[in-house]
């Protein structure tokens, strides 16, 4: 499992020009499933996000986390993480989950970051997303589990 996290201002995504999922101040979460991932990689993830202390306090130093600061997350599917990309021109994206696996641990991922009192909203998995975000910062940290 891999995410990609960016603490954000606002961050919104889109379907079909329509907005399905809006926040202000927070995180904007990029995660990729692979073949072998598990519930419990997702507890790992979801315990290392909230707790991450990536935002500032009032001396300017990164001492608060999400859940400090009563931010909210965004959290989208994004398969292409798992781009293999070394030989050739085209991606091969073998290494993603295919969707009977990834989606009921997107959906776990959802459900595991809303038990923690954040308020997230989300992608539609496998739709075609367009992400705006402004990027605070910028800060940008990759997890791998």
């Amino acid at each position: 499992m891999k995410v990609v996290i960016q603490r954000v201002k606002s961050s919104s995504v889109r379907v079909a020009d329509e907005i399905v999922g809006e926040i202000n101040q927070g995180l904007l979460i990029l995660l990729g499933i692979t073949h072998d991932d598990t519930k419990d990689q997702c507890d790992w993830l979801v315990n290392k996000i909230i707790n991450m202390r990536i935002f500032s306090d009032s001396e300017d130093k990164l001492n608060l986390s999400v859940k400090d600061i009563a931010g909210s997350i965004l959290l989208i599917s994004q398969f292409t993480l798992y781009a293999e990309a070394e030989k050739g021109n085209r991606p091969s994206f073998t290494s993603a989950a295919r969707p009977e696996i990834a989606k009921p641990l997107y959906e776990y991922f959802i459900d595991k970051l809303k038990a923690n009192d954040i308020p997230v909203e989300s992608g539609i998995f496998g739709a075609d997303m367009q992400v705006e975000l402004i990027n605070d910062g910028p800060i940008t940290i990759i997890l791998e589990r």
